[in-house]
């Protein structure tokens, strides 16, 4: 009995070194994606465009980060996350270094694709390590915990960023985060291993049949497109009103002073970091009904913002409180849906259905935040230089048009789900 266990500590312990530094890679694509919503004010003042000119930078590195979801998810089924995060992390390198050099809008964009590639190679390839370094039972939490923490790489592109950005300059402050970024590449490269057996073999380059056959074979598994709608109904309502709505909401809409709008963010961040673990455990205790955790965390974020849109003049400071501590448990909840993709799927098309899955939230997110927009732009007064609270009322209610569709979606592949599951072991209860 004494063999397997000094077999099994080192296995422990070299799994945890591994996924710590793949989760210091994720939290470093975090620094990266979001550096430039803190900065965007002396960025179009560098680059001498309007805000809704700026807004493209952010609209091109989301949906890159979308687009490239599936053909990464191929690509790291045949050469597995070591190689993707190390190419990752050097595209995010080269992307600050022209973002730090860029003085026109061409290679500002270009600068901020090559983030978004990168960015879109890090954070599947970090749920395939814990995939295959710990067991399925410790998928959920572990899972939880790698998307919790990569959210410190947005407190670290805020602060400290926005410091040196203003006390050295632009070229300096993104100069020194691509510095940031070859560090980690450069831990990642020392460190991270694809599976406690070594390396995955390097194969041929994926033919376009490889790319279809297994992109087929995980969209043919419903629990799949399960993940995919539940990515997609959880996220886009507390990531957009994270990332760029909720700020305007608050202070335009709802009149409140710039700092008590970003202490509700703060907040919402912070009950982000300890729901988390919750959501986490609750799959995993009850892995058969993550379904009704998915329905519940949906329906509470509908409710609470109906609420809000409904209430007579400017919503109370109890009630905005409310609603930014539930839209904090639809960061948490978006990663049920990678849950779903592990279980439903063999270990070697886990890339695959999980670049499926995450490419629903952020396409749900880049709708919302295109339509809140073009909602805000005609239902805002003529005259006026900010949209006011009716405006906003009428913009934040296209959520509900996708939370429908995103609803019945799952309603739909829940079933298919289940189905499958008990066709294949009868004594399975729901999923």
């Amino acid at each position: 009995m004494r063999v397997p266990t000094a077999r099994v500590a080192p296995l422990r312990s070299a799994g945890g070194l591994v996924w710590g530094v793949a989760v210091a890679a994720y939290v470093a694509a975090v620094f990266h994606r979001s550096s430039l919503g803190v900065t965007g004010v002396d960025a179009a003042h560098r680059f001498e465009v309007s805000a809704s000119a700026l807004a493209t930078f952010s609209v091109a590195q989301l949906a890159v980060y979308a687009a490239m979801q599936v053909p990464v998810g191929v690509l790291l089924d045949r050469f597995g996350s070591r190689r993707l995060l190390i190419a990752g992390g050097a595209l995010m390198v080269a992307g600050q270094l022209c973002f730090a050099l860029a003085t026109d809008v061409p290679l500002a964009i270009a600068a901020r694709v090559l983030i978004g590639l990168g960015d879109a190679m890090t954070f599947i390839s970090v749920l395939r390590i814990v995939a295959l370094w710990f067991p399925g039972r410790r998928y959920p939490m572990m899972t939880q915990l790698t998307g919790t923490l990569g959210q410190l790489g947005a407190i670290l592109g805020a602060v400290p960023l926005v410091f040196l950005l203003h006390a050295a300059g632009w070229t300096p402050a993104f100069l020194t985060a691509g510095a940031v970024g070859a560090t980690v590449l450069l831990m990642v490269v020392v460190a991270v291993r694809d599976t406690p057996g070594g390396p995955v073999a390097a194969g041929a380059g994926p033919t376009l049949t490889d790319v279809r056959r297994e992109l087929a074979a995980a969209w043919a598994q419903p629990g799949t497109r399960l993940g995919l709608w539940t990515h997609f109904v959880t996220q886009f309502s507390g990531a957009v009103f994270a990332l760029l709505w909720g700020y305007p909401f608050l202070v335009q809409g709802q009149g409140l002073s710039p700092t008590t709008a970003a202490s509700l963010l703060t907040l919402m961040t912070a009950a982000m970091l300890l729901t988390g673990p919750v959501v986490a455990h609750l799959c995993a205790r009850h892995p058969f009904h993550r379904s009704v955790l998915v329905f519940a965390i949906t329906g509470a974020t509908a409710a609470v913002w109906a609420v809000v849109l409904a209430w007579p003049g400017r919503a109370p400071g109890w009630l905005l409180v409310t609603l930014v501590l539930v839209l904090a448990v639809n960061g948490p909840a978006s990663l049920i849906g990678f849950d779903y993709a592990r279980s439903f799927n063999p270990v070697n098309r886990i890339g695959s259905a999980t670049g499926v899955v995450n490419v629903g939230g952020f396409v749900a997110s880049i709708v919302l935040v295109l339509a809140v927009g073009v909602v805000l732009d005609l239902a805002t007064p003529a005259g006026r230089a900010a949209p006011d609270l009716a405006a906003f009322r009428w913009a934040f209610a296209v959520q509900y048009v996708l939370w429908a569709l995103g609803a019945v979606q799952v309603l739909r592949y829940r079933n298919a789900a289940r189905r499958e599951l008990a066709a294949r072991t009868p004594a399975a209860t729901p999923t």
